[in-house]
Formats: C-alpha cells, structure tokens, sequence
C-alpha cells in the first residue's frame, strides 16, 4: 500500500542541504543527535506536505513514517499527527505519541509536537506524565517533552506546572534542557513577570548561567545586569 505521505517527503529530498542540517542537528560523533540522517527538506516544506497529505494518511503509514531513518520524515509524522490530533481530539494520537517517543529524538522533534498534542490533551487532565517524564524520562528529548508540554498551559494562564516542572529540571546536567526550561520559564514571565521573579530569588545564583539567561531575556537591562552580576 503506498505511503502518501512518505512518498512525497522523498520526492522533496535536497542533497544541497543535507551537509548544513546534519552541522545544525549536531550529528557528529559524541554529539546530541549523533548518527541521525537527513533528505535535505527545510521545515516549510515538510509542513506543506503534511498539508497535503495529513487527510490520507492512517496509522500504519504514520508507523512507517515516525520510525523512519530521516530525520524530516520523523518530523512529518509528528506534523500530521499533531494536524489531524487537532481536528478529532482522539486519545489514540496520545497513545500513539506516547509509544514512540523513541523516534522524538531532536530538540526540534520535541518542540514542535509535545505541546500541540500533550499539552492540549492535559489542559482538562490530571498533569501527572508531564512530572513523570520530566523525572524520570529514559533520554533528554522525554524530559524535554515534560516541561516543553507546559507551553500549552502557560498559553492559558496556567503557570504552575512550568514552575514545578522546572524544579525537577533545575539542575539538570545537560545544556538542552537548561535552555528548555530557561525558555519555558521566559515565556512564562510573559504572561506575569511578577511570579517569574519571585520563582527565580531564591534559585538563580545555583541554576545553570544559560538557563537563567533564557528566563530573564525580557527582563529590563538593569534587572538582568542584576542577576546576572550575582
């Protein structure tokens, strides 16, 4: 049975590009997306596709496509059921997402599928995945998808899981997840910078320096020259 949505993300393969996107994904020896590969298709355009073909597209061609070789085509496995999560609200695209967080393997992976699917299914749930994940998730990318997921929430004024979230994170070995949570934390502050700093007086002078530097990224220039100086 032919994979629509395969099938054009293969026809969309740039060599030109594969080279630059293997250096940004850090596919390097010892680095974070070690061993990864790559057709060459910008996000744009695997958005289009997805476009296109998220209609005709079932789970067994999603299962093709998530646990593909190519990084892009992982990703357009997780647009398409981001798109068609957004359109029926089923907790089989939950079930799915959670199954294969295997193949969520990037930061980008990450980031564009956990809150648009995640987060909106747990606006209305008990949150309790999110910490679990975040605490005791097998790879960084799942303790990324546990305070990333919080995007959601803090959309809707919800600032509480981010702030708890970030705790269990706080001291986090790895530089991925330091800025995770520094953004999370900024854009939290978006929505009320009063809680943001009372969240960070008692924790900056210990939290890593890049975490920290997300989360006061809109803070007036004194008050960032403040903390940071301390």
């Amino acid at each position: 049975m032919a994979n629509l949505l395969l099938d054009n993300m293969l026809a969309h393969a740039d060599p030109s590009q594969v080279a630059g996107l293997a250096r940004f994904f850090k596919t390097g020896p010892g680095q974070y997306g070690e061993g990864d590969r790559f057709l060459g298709i910008k996000v744009p355009v695997t958005r289009e596709v997805v476009k296109e073909c998220w209609r005709s597209v079932g789970f067994p061609e999603l299962e093709e496509c998530i646990s593909s070789e190519y990084h892009e085509v992982r990703l357009a496995a997780l647009l398409t059921l981001v798109e068609q999560f957004r359109h029926c609200h089923s907790e089989e695209y939950i079930r799915f997402y959670l199954s294969h967080t295997t193949f969520i393997n990037n930061w980008d992976l990450v980031d564009l599928s956990c809150y648009p699917l995640l987060g909106e299914w747990l606006l209305d749930k008990d949150r309790s995945l999110l910490y679990d994940l975040a605490q005791n998730g097998r790879t960084i990318w799942e303790q990324r998808i546990g305070i990333v997921s919080t995007m959601t929430f803090i959309r809707h004024g919800q600032l509480k899981d981010t702030f708890d979230i970030a705790d269990i994170l706080l001291h986090h070995p790895h530089d991925l997840i330091h800025k995770a949570v520094g953004w999370l934390l900024r854009e939290a502050g978006k929505r009320d910078k009063a809680a943001l700093g009372a969240y960070l007086k008692p924790r900056y002078r210990t939290m890593p320096r890049t975490m920290l530097r997300y989360a006061i990224e809109k803070f007036p220039e004194a008050e960032r020259r403040a903390f940071l100086a301390l």
